[in-house]
């Protein structure tokens, strides 16, 4: 859950102590390369959910068995993608949480994606939260959600994955001339806010390693999405993952944002080479929204110092938090459409 960066780092700042946990490696290799889903052919026309932060809180928690029964019995969806943050910013990190969750996961019928949050692991921090090392925490979402690299959640489908790189997470497929990949990124600054509750006002060498290497691989996974689908001559790049870079609701008056810029940058970069449509779809500031953050004079352009522009990138936000009371459904057209997606907020019913 993002939040404002003032009101962030004045929460933070009077709390305990906690060792933190040990440098990551921050070497980049090439992402893998998107596999195509089984039985599938190149053109077509079918469905897909995406959700996102969700559940918060003890009502949510109760009603989210019936949201992924609602889901799982809705016609004609091919797989869901949860796009993070699977709890509230105010709830512990334990693991009983994180193994209730998979649980749920694992009742859905179709495949499963899942990108992490910044709320199961950069947040843990927090008191409220348990005052986690959020190192460890993430350890532990990796192996409560990834034990299997390359395989979903859900019913099983093969994707491909890090996994060689230590970051099981970041998937990617093909599916009727789709690319489509998960993008670890995260609020708080991709996970860059200090932890003053562990006795850090600065972020640390090892939380910073950790971000660099994550970004570098994420960047990785950009390159090979968009080489694919140009290789391929498909018809668009869809993106998932959890922070909002865009939130319209900020005023461009901070930097906090920095962490995001290399992705950005790359965004631009090849979505202005790649013919074809560009889908970028987010969690993280909760309130449906669909826009075009990079196209020519959009003010996020000079925000982050990127040069050029993505007019063919689209951006989609989910309902999430308080304004979990619904799904996205998603549509692939077939050739000859306007657009390569369309999509439907569809409400539950529970």
């Amino acid at each position: 859950m993002q939040i404002s960066r003032t009101s962030a780092l004045a929460a933070a700042a009077a709390l305990a102590v906690l060792p933190a946990l040990a440098s990551v490696a921050s070497a980049a290799p090439a992402a893998s390369t998107a596999t195509d889903a089984p039985g599938q052919s190149k053109d077509g026309h079918y469905q897909f959910a995406v959700i996102g932060d969700v559940p918060y809180g003890d009502a949510q928690v109760a009603a989210f068995p019936k949201w992924v029964d609602q889901i799982n019995a809705t016609p004609d969806l091919s797989f869901t993608i949860h796009v993070g943050d699977i709890k509230n910013g105010s709830s512990k990190c334990t693991n009983e949480y994180f193994s209730m969750i998979r649980t749920q996961f694992d009742r859905f019928t179709m495949p499963l994606v899942y990108t992490p949050g910044d709320n199961e692991w950069t947040d843990c921090h927090r008191t409220n939260n348990g005052t986690y090392d959020p190192l460890e925490r993430l350890a532990a979402i990796r192996s409560t959600f990834f034990p299997r690299p390359g395989h979903t959640l859900g019913a099983d489908m093969t994707v491909a994955s890090q996994q060689s790189a230590g970051f099981p997470e970041n998937v990617s497929f093909r599916r009727q001339g789709i690319d489509i990949a998960t993008l670890h990124v995260v609020g708080s600054n991709d996970g860059l806010l200090p932890w003053p509750e562990l006795g850090h006002p600065t972020p640390t060498s090892e939380q910073v390693a950790e971000e660099k290497a994550r970004m570098d691989n994420v960047v990785a996974q950009v390159r090979s999405a968009f080489a694919d689908a140009s290789q391929r001559h498909d018809r668009a790049v869809a993106l998932f993952l959890q922070a909002d870079m865009f939130d319209p609701t900020y005023a461009v008056s901070w930097a906090d944002d920095s962490a995001f810029q290399p992705l950005v940058r790359e965004l631009v970069a090849q979505s202005e080479a790649f013919d074809g449509e560009v889908y970028l779809f987010n969690g993280d500031s909760h309130v449906y929204n669909s826009d075009k953050p990079l196209a020519a004079g959009s003010k996020w352009l000079d925000f982050y110092g990127v040069q050029g522009s993505a007019d063919n990138l689209t951006r989609i936000t989910v309902d999430g938090s308080s304004n979990n009371k619904d799904f996205l459904e998603v549509t692939v057209n077939r050739p000859g459409a306007e657009h390569v997606l369309s999509w439907e907020r569809i409400p539950y019913t529970s």
